[in-house]
């Protein structure tokens, strides 16, 4: 009796665990994405506001942010070419929308670093502002 009970459970765990369609995985992975979307532009204006001083700087991001964007759709494109209808099946959105949010995810912490600031002795830091030392 203690088996067919184990068994019935787990086939009953199996099942919920299954229950999520691949359309509401679809959809949860389009909202992450989105999620990371809007991570990054708040990143990318905090940026914009805290080098206003800076117009070269403030250039060279622009340009840097518009090719990462040419970027990342080419990448998106090579992982991913355009193929029949089908080709890749029911988990083609979740599939796009993970690895975009990934790259995104990874520009995000690139540019963050603008933000968080450079340990100062860097003698790498470039035109990313030191660290304020805690109070």
């Amino acid at each position: 009796m203690k088996k067919v009970i184990l068994l019935f459970v787990v086939i009953v765990s199996g099942l919920n665990a299954l229950s999520q369609t691949q359309g509401k995985m679809n959809s949860d992975a389009g909202d992450s994405l989105h999620a990371a979307d809007k991570e990054l532009n708040e990143v990318y204006r905090k940026i914009l506001t805290g080098y206003s001083n800076d117009t070269l700087f403030i250039k060279n991001l622009k340009i840097s942010q518009k090719l990462w964007i040419q970027f990342r759709d080419a990448e998106m494109n090579m992982k991913y070419p355009e193929r029949k209808v089908g080709y890749y099946g029911s988990v083609l959105p979740m599939c796009w929308a993970i690895y975009k949010e990934q790259l995104t995810r990874d520009r995000t912490k690139t540019l963050k670093q603008w933000l968080d600031g450079i340990e100062e002795g860097d003698v790498c830091a470039g035109s990313v502002k030191k660290k304020v030392a805690a109070q």
